[in-house]
């Protein structure tokens, strides 16, 4: 292989064999090229309003307290998740801002 290569084999073997357009010479009579067509832009497509897809929810019931095997509520969390673990942790995180002792009761699919 020839390890001397002039330029046009260069670009030749980077681009192809697409022609390199060299600067005008010292002309002062610019090429006006008349088969360029500016096109606007295409008009935006109104989309229709799409109602809302199904979410997935999970309902976690918890029995929760201040006082130790004192007074219970039973509250209702919903969380937007299929996952049983990340319903009830969440479920169990917001419960634990307002209540000590806090007990999930179950865990369903709405």
């Amino acid at each position: 292989m020839n390890k001397e290569l002039t330029e046009d084999e260069m670009r030749r073997a980077l681009f192809g064999n697409a022609e390199v357009s060299m600067p005008a010479s010292n002309s002062g009579v610019q090429e006006i090229h008349s088969d360029v067509v500016i096109v606007s832009p295409a008009k935006a497509v109104t989309k229709k309003r799409v109602s809302k897809a199904f979410t997935p929810r999970l309902r976690v019931t918890l029995k929760v307290g201040n006082v130790f095997e004192g007074e219970t509520h039973e509250i209702i969390h919903e969380a937007d998740t299929l996952s049983t673990l990340l319903a009830e942790q969440e479920a169990l995180k917001v419960a634990r801002k307002k209540f000590r002792y806090v007990e999930v009761i179950s865990v369903k699919s709405m």
